[in-house]
């Protein structure tokens, strides 16, 4: 796929900032740059229209900067500085630091909030300690990792709130908060230093590493002597982060000249070329980061800070997203969202006749689907449509063609037997969709026969595919093709080898 060229939305140049980190507050209002007299507090909405500045006193650059993640502390942002982390409250448009962290002996390499509990910070350092913080008493970390060597890097997994990972030069070591006295997995991961680390934002065990030796890396964490897939590049990668939707990857290059090209947005399944280049920036990329999606937008937008003083936003639109999903029916959920958000006399299908009775074979599939994708709604403008708002709608849309998959439907009873054969493992479930799916409410699985695995793999199943469920019904979204694709993927990985191919 040939790689889209585009330039940026917003353009605001900070000339005199000389900042050397960035960081886009949780709820996409604001953005603080981080220079050695000041930090400068940056209004989203309106960026050209002045900025507000905090002042410093410090010999030293900020080395990391980062807002809180939770609604609640919107208002506290963290940055360090050699071996201290201040802790900053902004409110009304004034900016002050209420305390100090103090415990490193030598400078910080990285910090992050964690994300499932808003009084919780973790700092790294040269010193080879891992500290986590709690900003509700700052005189001592309340938890202390000793990794022998230095780490670079430090995050908190996005799934489970006890796990973190930390990086070594070329290896990463993953911890359990609860076991500080040694971590739990150690990935000798690259054979240069690894710049950045990113955890899957759905999966737990699932963590992408970028490094000097000119590669990104994607790891499962339990199978640590050999990565998942690998990304070659030409050049060494500063940064490599998974993007906020589908299957979307974005990476900062170290260019060998100041104007090429850094910035890539990829889809992990594809890593031939990138699907889109990002072109505006005239230096390096030092930190880029996703505004909040605005309520009743499908759009996300970058915020980029480059080594050329420029603050830019990037939108990232409907089309550009559906580049990054697994295959073109990963996609139709974009292109018929709004469906729910349309007045209820202008739906297509009403609530009588939503729902037929359907108990479907591959072919009757398929003509549902050419049905819908012909209905005259999903030619409207993309800011129209929406996700399949009915069960029925959401059936005729499955990808029957996911490997040795067999899904039995019925609409009308709000149900599915799903079967699997991989290896010598067999799965059949069946899958009940409540009355107010997918509106936060999830569907339950039941293990039925035959299916021959044990009872610790139908525990740890279980738990993955109500993870992943819940995961789309908080957005209002459908799971079960998201669930079918992780139920293929675990039970691969437990046979540890591709599933048996069956003769259509």
């Amino acid at each position: 796929m040939a790689a889209r060229w585009s330039s940026e939305n917003v353009v605001v140049e900070f000339r005199d900032a000389q900042a050397t980190a960035m960081s886009v507050d949780c709820l996409g209002q604001r953005a603080v740059l981080s220079g050695r007299r000041f930090l400068y507090i940056v209004n989203l909405d309106a960026p050209n229209e002045g900025h507000r500045k905090i002042s410093r006193q410090s010999k030293w650059d900020i080395g990391a900067v980062q807002w809180n993640p939770h609604d609640s502390y919107a208002y506290y942002f963290a940055a360090s500085s050699n071996q201290r982390v201040d802790l900053y409250k902004w409110k009304e448009g004034n900016g002050e630091v209420c305390t100090s962290l103090q415990g490193h002996t030598r400078v910080i390499s990285d910090l992050d909030w964690a994300v499932f509990e808003p009084d919780l910070l973790v700092t790294s350092s040269v010193d080879t300690y891992i500290y986590i913080w709690d900003i509700k008493d700052t005189r001592k970390p309340t938890v202390s990792l000793s990794a022998v060597a230095g780490a670079s890097q430090v995050k908190w997994n996005k799934k489970n709130s006890n796990c973190l990972a930390t990086s070594h030069d070329g290896d990463v070591r993953i911890w359990d908060k609860r076991k500080p006295s040694t971590a739990v997995e150690y990935l000798a991961a690259h054979l240069s230093k690894i710049h950045g680390l990113d955890w899957h934002p759905d999966n737990e065990y699932t963590l992408a590493t970028s490094s000097q030796d000119n590669s990104v890396r994607f790891w499962d964490y339990r199978q640590p002597r050999k990565y998942l897939n690998i990304l070659p590049c030409q050049v060494p990668v500063w940064k490599a982060r998974y993007t906020p939707f589908s299957n979307g990857l974005v990476t900062v290059m170290v260019p060998q000249l100041r104007r090429e090209n850094s910035l890539l947005l990829w889809n992990v399944f594809d890593l031939n070329t990138p699907v889109h280049t990002f072109v505006g920036h005239d230096d390096v990329v030092l930190e880029f980061q996703w505004r909040k999606q605005k309520e009743g937008s499908k759009d996300y937008q970058l915020v980029t800070w480059s080594r050329d003083q420029t603050l830019r936003m990037w939108r990232i639109d409907s089309q550009l997203q559906r580049l990054c999903a697994n295959d073109i029916l990963d996609g139709v959920e974009d292109l018929i969202d709004g469906i729910s958000h349309l007045p209820e006399p202008d739906k297509t299908l009403h609530p009588q006749d939503s729902e037929p009775q359907h108990n479907s074979g591959h072919g009757d599939e398929e003509a549902l689907k050419e049905d819908f994708l012909n209905d005259p709604l999903v030619g409207k403008k993309m800011d129209q449509l929406g996700l399949p708002q009915t069960l029925q709608q959401e059936f005729s849309l499955i990808n029957v063609q996911i490997r040795n998959v067999n899904v039995e439907m019925d609409a009308v009873s709000r149900s599915c037997t799903v079967s699997v054969h991989c290896g010598n493992h067999r799965v059949r479930m069946l899958v009940m969709f409540p009355v107010q799916y997918p509106n936060n409410a999830a569907p339950s699985f039941q293990f039925i026969n035959p299916t021959s695995i044990t009872a610790s793999m139908k525990a740890k199943l279980l738990k993955i595919l109500k993870d992943t469920s819940l995961q789309k019904v908080k957005r209002n979204q459908s799971c079960l093709e998201p669930c079918l694709r992780q139920l293929v993927s675990w039970l691969e990985s437990v046979v540890g080898t591709w599933c048996i191919s069956r003769d259509p």
